[in-house]
Protein backbone atom coordinates (compact mmCIF):
# COMPACT_ATOMS: atom_id res chain seq x y z
CA UNK A 1 0.00 0.00 0.00
CA UNK A 2 1.43 3.35 -0.76
CA UNK A 3 0.52 6.67 1.68
CA UNK A 4 0.60 10.07 1.36
CA UNK A 5 4.40 10.88 1.02
CA UNK A 6 4.79 7.99 -1.19
CA UNK A 7 2.90 9.67 -3.98
CA UNK A 8 5.24 11.05 -6.68
CA UNK A 9 4.91 12.08 -10.40
CA UNK A 10 5.18 8.83 -12.49
CA UNK A 11 3.95 6.17 -9.26
CA UNK A 12 1.25 3.95 -10.47
CA UNK A 13 -0.85 3.04 -8.40
CA UNK A 14 -4.79 1.22 -8.62
CA UNK A 15 -8.09 2.47 -7.68
CA UNK A 16 -11.17 0.08 -8.57
CA UNK A 17 -9.28 -3.08 -10.23
CA UNK A 18 -8.08 0.07 -12.68
CA UNK A 19 -4.67 1.11 -13.03
CA UNK A 20 -3.87 5.11 -13.04
CA UNK A 21 -0.22 7.21 -13.15
CA UNK A 22 -0.16 10.37 -10.75
CA UNK A 23 0.58 13.17 -13.07
CA UNK A 24 0.75 15.77 -10.43
CA UNK A 25 0.85 16.39 -6.92
CA UNK A 26 0.89 19.29 -4.49
CA UNK A 27 1.27 19.07 -0.44
CA UNK A 28 -0.95 21.63 0.92
CA UNK A 29 -0.53 22.65 4.64
CA UNK A 30 -4.00 22.99 6.03
CA UNK A 31 -3.81 25.61 8.91
CA UNK A 32 -5.07 24.03 12.03
CA UNK A 33 -5.35 20.63 10.03
CA UNK A 34 -2.71 18.41 9.15
CA UNK A 35 -1.22 18.46 5.71
CA UNK A 36 -2.88 16.81 2.41
CA UNK A 37 -1.61 16.10 -1.01
CA UNK A 38 -3.35 17.28 -3.49
CA UNK A 39 -3.26 15.40 -7.14
CA UNK A 40 -4.00 14.69 -10.35
CA UNK A 41 -4.23 10.75 -11.63
CA UNK A 42 -4.59 10.06 -15.03
CA UNK A 43 -6.77 6.23 -15.30
CA UNK A 44 -4.45 4.06 -18.50
CA UNK A 45 -7.41 2.61 -19.44
CA UNK A 46 -9.87 5.20 -20.17
CA UNK A 47 -7.60 8.36 -20.27
CA UNK A 48 -9.44 10.34 -18.16
CA UNK A 49 -7.65 12.37 -15.68
CA UNK A 50 -8.96 13.44 -12.01
CA UNK A 51 -8.13 15.19 -9.02
CA UNK A 52 -7.70 13.39 -5.37
CA UNK A 53 -7.08 14.49 -2.24
CA UNK A 54 -5.23 12.34 0.51
CA UNK A 55 -4.90 13.16 3.76
CA UNK A 56 -2.76 11.76 6.09
CA UNK A 57 -3.11 8.32 7.29
CA UNK A 58 -4.71 7.38 3.70
CA UNK A 59 -3.27 4.75 1.56
CA UNK A 60 -3.68 3.46 -1.86
CA UNK A 61 -3.18 0.25 -3.63
CA UNK A 62 0.38 0.09 -5.85
CA UNK A 63 0.09 -1.94 -8.70
CA UNK A 64 2.67 -3.53 -10.80
CA UNK A 65 3.20 -2.20 -14.54
CA UNK A 66 5.85 -4.17 -16.68
CA UNK A 67 7.08 -2.27 -20.06
CA UNK A 68 7.74 -4.48 -22.80
CA UNK A 69 9.48 -3.48 -26.25
CA UNK A 70 7.10 -3.38 -29.69
CA UNK A 71 6.98 -2.14 -32.93
CA UNK A 72 4.29 -0.50 -34.32
CA UNK A 73 3.07 -1.71 -37.52
CA UNK A 74 -0.75 -0.23 -38.73
CA UNK A 75 -3.66 1.46 -37.83
CA UNK A 76 -7.90 0.82 -38.91
CA UNK A 77 -10.44 2.89 -37.68
CA UNK A 78 -10.77 1.96 -33.93
CA UNK A 79 -7.07 1.10 -33.37
CA UNK A 80 -3.37 0.71 -33.49
CA UNK A 81 -1.73 -2.66 -34.09
CA UNK A 82 1.99 -3.55 -32.67
CA UNK A 83 4.20 -6.38 -32.93
CA UNK A 84 6.27 -7.46 -29.12
CA UNK A 85 9.78 -7.65 -30.46
CA UNK A 86 10.10 -10.72 -28.31
CA UNK A 87 7.77 -13.13 -28.62
CA UNK A 88 5.97 -11.84 -32.25
CA UNK A 89 2.58 -11.45 -30.80
CA UNK A 90 0.34 -8.67 -32.43
CA UNK A 91 -2.38 -6.53 -30.15
CA UNK A 92 -4.20 -3.40 -30.83
CA UNK A 93 -4.44 -0.33 -28.63
CA UNK A 94 -7.72 1.22 -28.87
CA UNK A 95 -6.82 5.09 -30.65
CA UNK A 96 -9.57 6.63 -27.81
CA UNK A 97 -6.50 5.78 -25.12
CA UNK A 98 -3.22 6.36 -27.13
CA UNK A 99 -4.73 10.52 -27.89
CA UNK A 100 -1.90 12.25 -29.61
CA UNK A 101 0.69 9.76 -29.41
CA UNK A 102 -0.77 7.58 -32.42
CA UNK A 103 0.52 11.23 -34.35
CA UNK A 104 4.28 10.27 -33.79
CA UNK A 105 4.03 6.90 -35.12
CA UNK A 106 5.57 5.50 -38.03
CA UNK A 107 5.74 1.90 -39.32
CA UNK A 108 8.31 -0.26 -37.64
CA UNK A 109 8.80 2.44 -35.06
CA UNK A 110 10.10 0.86 -32.03
CA UNK A 111 8.12 2.21 -28.78
CA UNK A 112 7.46 1.27 -25.24
CA UNK A 113 4.16 -0.46 -24.28
CA UNK A 114 3.04 -0.55 -20.63
CA UNK A 115 1.67 -3.67 -19.51
CA UNK A 116 -1.39 -4.19 -16.40
CA UNK A 117 -2.12 -7.70 -16.09
CA UNK A 118 0.23 -8.78 -18.98
CA UNK A 119 -2.49 -6.76 -20.94
CA UNK A 120 -0.75 -3.66 -22.94
CA UNK A 121 -2.84 -0.47 -21.80
CA UNK A 122 -0.76 2.32 -23.29
CA UNK A 123 2.97 3.37 -24.98
CA UNK A 124 5.71 5.77 -24.53
CA UNK A 125 7.50 7.52 -26.69
CA UNK A 126 10.87 9.07 -26.38
CA UNK A 127 10.65 12.78 -25.51
CA UNK A 128 12.18 13.27 -29.51
CA UNK A 129 11.81 11.97 -32.67
CA UNK A 130 12.90 12.53 -36.06
CA UNK A 131 10.79 13.25 -38.53
CA UNK A 132 10.72 13.89 -42.32
CA UNK A 133 8.70 17.05 -43.70
CA UNK A 134 6.42 15.99 -46.72
CA UNK A 135 4.74 19.00 -47.74
CA UNK A 136 5.62 23.08 -46.37
CA UNK A 137 5.68 25.94 -47.95
CA UNK A 138 8.19 27.95 -49.42
CA UNK A 139 10.12 30.83 -47.73
CA UNK A 140 9.10 34.21 -49.41
CA UNK A 141 11.95 36.92 -49.03
CA UNK A 142 10.68 39.47 -46.40
CA UNK A 143 8.75 37.21 -44.64
CA UNK A 144 11.61 37.67 -41.71
CA UNK A 145 11.02 41.08 -41.24
CA UNK A 146 9.45 40.85 -37.84
CA UNK A 147 11.85 38.23 -36.60
CA UNK A 148 11.14 34.53 -35.80
CA UNK A 149 7.90 33.66 -38.54
CA UNK A 150 6.83 30.10 -38.35
CA UNK A 151 4.70 28.18 -40.92
CA UNK A 152 3.33 25.16 -41.11
CA UNK A 153 4.77 22.25 -42.17
CA UNK A 154 2.79 18.46 -42.73
CA UNK A 155 5.23 15.47 -41.51
CA UNK A 156 5.76 12.12 -42.57
CA UNK A 157 2.85 10.85 -39.59
CA UNK A 158 0.11 13.33 -40.64
CA UNK A 159 1.31 15.63 -38.18
CA UNK A 160 1.04 19.31 -38.58
CA UNK A 161 3.34 21.79 -36.66
CA UNK A 162 4.79 25.05 -36.54
CA UNK A 163 8.73 25.55 -38.09
CA UNK A 164 10.77 28.13 -38.92
CA UNK A 165 11.00 29.86 -42.42
CA UNK A 166 14.55 28.00 -43.27
CA UNK A 167 12.99 24.79 -42.71
CA UNK A 168 12.55 23.24 -46.56
CA UNK A 169 10.40 20.10 -48.30
CA UNK A 170 12.50 16.58 -47.38
CA UNK A 171 14.60 18.22 -44.38
CA UNK A 172 14.33 15.91 -41.20
CA UNK A 173 13.57 17.54 -37.90
CA UNK A 174 13.35 16.97 -34.31
CA UNK A 175 9.90 17.36 -33.09
CA UNK A 176 9.33 17.15 -28.59
CA UNK A 177 6.64 14.36 -28.76
CA UNK A 178 4.97 16.00 -25.16
CA UNK A 179 4.32 19.38 -26.93
CA UNK A 180 4.77 18.46 -30.94
CA UNK A 181 6.47 21.32 -31.36
CA UNK A 182 9.73 21.74 -33.37
CA UNK A 183 12.84 21.73 -31.39
CA UNK A 184 15.74 21.75 -34.21
CA UNK A 185 16.44 20.53 -37.58
CA UNK A 186 18.17 16.81 -37.40
CA UNK A 187 21.81 16.48 -38.85
CA UNK A 188 22.41 15.36 -41.63
CA UNK A 189 24.42 12.22 -42.00
CA UNK A 190 27.43 12.18 -44.69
Amino acid sequence: MLGMNDLKIGTFCKINNEPYVVLTTQHVQMGRGGAVLRTKLKNLLTGNVFERTFKSGDSIEETEMSKTKANYLYKDETSLYFMDAETYDQFPIPKSILGDKASFLKEEMEVEVLKFEDRPININLPPKLALKIIQTAEAVRGNTAQGAVLKDAVLETGLTTKVPMFVKENDTIIVNTETGEYVERAQKKN
